[in-house]
């Protein structure tokens, strides 16, 4: 092939900045279902862990080990993806690491320090630790990790909301410099998307259980792990889903404050309405070329009410803002709508959960155990969306309002460059993370064991193999053959 044709290839006919954009939404896209996953997994684990230390209930201890084991993978498979994420920060975006890493890096520095080498120093005795420390020492070990890991969000979320809403720095020959620590932690936009990415953290995981917990429901299991962790689950999509809501609704109205171009393309709005009320548009299809929606519907008056708490409130439109700093309008519109959508879907499922609950049908309407199952991975579909909305709506600052994502590119990277590592990304990414997506399957699939009232041996001292990764805690074969020790758990399930 001729080395031309060969560059082209490599390239995909798109620009170094195209592909290097492409490049850190595959891999961040694939990195952030797996914290997600492990946060909110973390605090079950303490939760389950607390419960069965106050109430002595073998049920929360053998949910506890089957979990830890979703919580393990998950929990590898999240270091891997942000080591090799982080990575592209000095090969792709050399340049924003030059100009605002006096900022940036700290943050991620804070967060190494504070909430990585905590999670680290107590990971091993929560899952190696059962049999050879006391019961409460094992409790704080879990706790620790599910601290580690809130703190660990912390940072990465002040980062992030650093560069949505930037506060606290002055810019010394070309480069930002900070100036005021406490503004830059705590800056504007934070404290929303903070209690919003947690909330979402936590919806992820508690759909999970749910979804897990209805599949074998559905199936015919009526023990009391499954009805425990269907309940459980439920209880807590309940009160994430409404509480994000209310949080989803504050963010917003800090978003018109700091990033009215953002907003604007959310709602599709491009006409500021100084002399009529603006409608919240339901479906649109918004013309970038045309500067307006082709066609649209929407509900009088509702988006003057929600976003100014005014019927008649006036909205900055997209028009006011030139056309080279806004962002794309259709993919932002739609990811936010699909991001909404879904979260009424999860409070219908949280409500309905619990008129089943009053009607003493929760564990026996099929129906609604279909919903579960269905409801299962739309926490990870409805992050995403929330991210591709909060990032995309960014665009073209990769510092809003200061640095440009073009400005942010390295000098020296080619397309052909990226293009290939892109095309590498995808293939072992596909080969590594589905196999470990794959496993976790496999580990829902066989669903929790009684493990409490079987040989000691199962659950005494030497049960997990000498600590030496976190997957060293699953046991489980990928391939889904039992072992000896599986087949006798069979006969505690009812």
């Amino acid at each position: 092939m001729p080395q031309a044709t060969m560059g082209h290839a490599m390239s995909l006919g798109l620009t170094a900045l195209e592909l290097a954009r492409i490049q850190f939404a595959f891999t961040v896209s694939f990195h952030i279902i797996f914290p997600a996953t492990s946060i909110g997994l973390a605090c079950f684990l303490a939760l389950l862990e607390w419960k069965w230390l106050r109430t002595q209930n073998p049920v929360y201890k053998d949910l506890f080990k089957y979990w830890i084991k979703i919580f393990a993978v998950a929990f590898a498979m999240g270091v891997v993806s942000g080591i090799v994420m982080a990575y592209q920060f000095g090969t792709n975006w050399s340049e924003f690491s030059r100009i605002s890493g006096s900022v940036t890096g700290p943050l991620l520095t804070y967060e190494v320090l504070s909430a990585f080498f905590l999670e680290a120093g107590f990971l091993g005795i929560m899952l190696f630790g059962w049999g050879r420390v006391t019961a409460k020492a094992h409790f704080f070990a879990t706790l620790m990790v599910a601290i580690g890991t809130c703190i660990s969000m912390f940072w990465i979320l002040s980062s992030n909301s650093w560069m949505q809403t930037p506060q606290g720095f002055a810019i010394e020959n070309g480069i930002i410099v900070p100036t005021d620590w406490w503004a830059i932690v705590f800056n504007p936009s934070f404290p929303y998307r903070f209690a919003h990415m947690a909330t979402a953290a936590f919806l992820v995981s508690s759909l999970l259980v749910v979804g897990t917990a209805g599949w074998h429901l559905l199936k015919g299991r009526r023990d009391e792990l499954i009805k425990k962790s269907f309940s459980m689950g439920l209880w807590m999509v309940l009160v994430t889903s409404c509480l994000q809501v209310v949080i989803g609704d504050n963010h917003g109205l800090n978003t018109l404050k700091h990033q009215p171009a953002k907003l604007a393309a959310i709602e599709g709005h491009w006409e500021t309405n100084r002399d009529h009320a603006m409608p919240l548009l339901l479906f649109a299809t918004p013309n970038m070329q045309q500067e307006k929606n082709t066609t649209e519907f929407g509900i009088p008056y509702l988006g003057s009410l929600i976003l100014t708490h005014s019927l008649d409130g006036e909205v900055t439109g997209l028009k006011d803002f030139a056309a080279e700093d806004r962002p794309n309008v259709a993919i932002v519109f739609w990811s936010f709508r699909v991001m909404v959508g879904l979260g009424m879907l999860m409070v219908l499922l949280s409500l309905t959960a619990l008129w089943l609950r009053k009607k003493n049908r929760l564990y026996e309407s099929t129906w609604f155990h279909k919903f579960a199952i269905v409801m299962g991975p739309t926490g990870y579909i409805a992050l995403l969306a929330g991210w591709v909305t909060t990032e995309v709506g960014r665009q073209p600052w990769v510092v809003y309002g200061v640095l440009r994502t073009k400005d942010a590119l390295s000098h020296t990277v080619t397309a052909d460059q990226v293009g290939l590592s892109l095309i590498i990304f995808v293939l072992v990414y596909t080969v590594v993370f589905g196999a470990g997506i794959y496993y976790m399957f496999r580990l829902m699939k066989s669903g929790p064991e009684f493990l409490t009232h079987l040989d000691p041996e199962i659950t005494g001292l030497g049960h997990f193999k000498t600590p030496l990764r976190p997957l060293s805690a699953v046991d489980d074969p990928i391939d889904g053959q039992q072992a000896p020790l599986d087949q006798n758990k069979e006969k505690h399930h009812d």
